[in-house]
């Protein structure tokens, strides 16, 4: 099914599958990516008010960022590490794409995602209440459902090339239409598209980056592209509030302004 491709893809919850249906499944499943990232946005505004009642904002912001790392079994940052290594120490694309496949972890990769997992912690912090957090993990991995379909795969065999191979327009259609109907559910009828057109014009400049560095996208690209986009939705939350605050239907969920 579907919908399992997708949640074992993006997260860790064991799912029946089929091990020689998986890579065929990928693609097909995009329709489902906003779905998945719902269902974590709700794992993370559950544990919001949960822990919201005992402890402080920032150790409650701090936790739902390791959540989100546990959830997807940490790929979309190893994908992250891989990615920054290879940007910066590859000289030609062959030399970025063995780089990338090394498992050893260098010093550009270490810098990148410690100062995405600060930024993100922030954003978090000056995001309070749920809406943020339910609407983030839909917008980035919409986005990669994006990129997926844009851009070719660098590689002719793994994750990321079971993914494009498989992946088709009519689905990302679906998954457009998912995304857009949630946004404006949580977000407004003002609010939500304007988050999904700026959250994709910047994933397509990125994955353009990537792609012209690597010759397509791997799937550490799209690890990186997950996390990063995740940022980018977080920080835009917080740019748009004061802006569009006074729009009917804004924050359908009533999120405080950041203080």
């Amino acid at each position: 099914m579907s919908f399992f491709a997708a949640v074992r893809f993006l997260t860790i919850f064991p799912l029946p599958s089929s091990k020689k249906d998986i890579p065929l499944m990928i693609g097909r499943s995009i329709p489902f990516f906003p779905v998945v990232g719902l269902l974590i946005g709700i794992i993370l505004a559950g544990l919001y008010f949960v822990l919201r009642i005992v402890l402080p904002l920032p150790v409650v912001s701090a936790l739902l960022i390791a959540c989100l790392a546990i959830i997807t079994g940490a790929h979309h940052l190893d994908g992250l590490i891989d990615t920054c290594d290879a940007m910066v120490a590859g000289k030609t694309r062959a030399q970025r794409l063995d780089i990338m496949s090394d498992t050893r972890v260098g010093a550009f990769g270490i810098t990148g995602v410690c100062l995405l997992l600060i930024t993100k912690y922030a954003a978090v912090l000056s995001s309070t209440g749920l809406a943020p957090l339910v609407i983030f993990p839909i917008l980035s991995r919409w986005a990669l459902a994006s990129a997926i379909l844009i851009f070719p795969s660098a590689r002719n065999e793994g994750m990321g090339f079971a993914a494009k191979s498989s992946a088709t327009w009519p689905g990302f259609i679906s998954a457009t239409a998912i995304a857009l109907l949630i946004s404006i559910i949580v977000m407004g009828l003002i609010a939500g598209p304007v988050l999904m057109i700026s959250i994709f014009a910047l994933i397509s400049c990125l994955g353009l980056c990537l792609s012209r560095l690597y010759g397509g996208l791997t799937g550490d690209c799209y690890g990186a592209l997950v996390e990063i986009g995740e940022t980018l939705a977080l920080l835009f939350i917080i740019a748009l509030a004061p802006l569009i605050q006074h729009v009917p239907g804004y924050d359908l969920l009533k999120i405080p302004l950041p203080t």
